[in-house]
């Protein structure tokens, strides 16, 4: 996602990504203001989204992610510091909490159908395994000569898990495999 907002911000990655992570985090301090009403305009109802979100935690409210899995309950002394001098700072924090909940839940829950999808395809159609899994970063490992196919299957699941998750919303989430010879290689 970094590298799609890129463009409108000079062809700057790493101020894309303080741009997604402030609009995940509320930030607004710096450069990080002008980054997130650039979220806002291109991405009007996911910035709604996260700010609702927000609101809700910041009252004590219960948010889900996309497939319903739900944030824990504010704790009893959470509620007593929202009632006393620590309130603002209580409200904020769950605020930040809850936005970035839904934000990061939702992307693990992509995620998961995404491999579960990619592991079928690579077991059918014996392209390889695979051996590593972090957020975002996964590994397959197989032949030299399975890896064009192997990167078509992660392109596929990852279309897949969008539709799977999103239908027909035009949500496109770039995955872009690359080919390695050694796990060393890997960045």
């Amino acid at each position: 996602l970094y590298t799609e907002l890129a463009p409108d911000l000079g062809g700057e990655r790493a101020k894309a990504k303080i741009a997604l992570i402030s609009a995940m985090y509320g930030g607004t301090a710096g450069d990080a203001a002008a980054l997130v009403a650039l979220m806002r305009e291109r991405f009007p109802a996911a910035a709604e989204c996260v700010e609702r979100a927000a609101r809700t935690g910041e009252k004590g409210g219960i948010v889900r992610t996309w497939l319903g899995r739900t944030v824990p309950a504010p704790s009893a002394k959470w509620w007593s510091e929202l009632n006393s001098d620590k309130g603002i700072r209580a409200a904020t924090r769950r605020g930040r909490f809850t936005r970035n909940f839904i934000v990061q839940g939702t992307a693990a829950e992509w995620a998961l159908v995404l491999l579960a999808l990619l592991r079928r395809r690579l077991h059918e159609d014996g392209l390889g395994e695979l051996v590593f899994y972090l957020h975002d970063e996964f590994m397959v490992h197989c032949p030299a000569a399975h890896a064009p196919a192997v990167c078509e299957a992660i392109e596929t699941a990852a279309a897949g898990a969008t539709r799977t998750l999103f239908g027909d919303m035009p949500v496109r989430i770039p995955l872009r495999p690359k080919i390695i010879d050694s796990y060393a290689e890997a960045k």
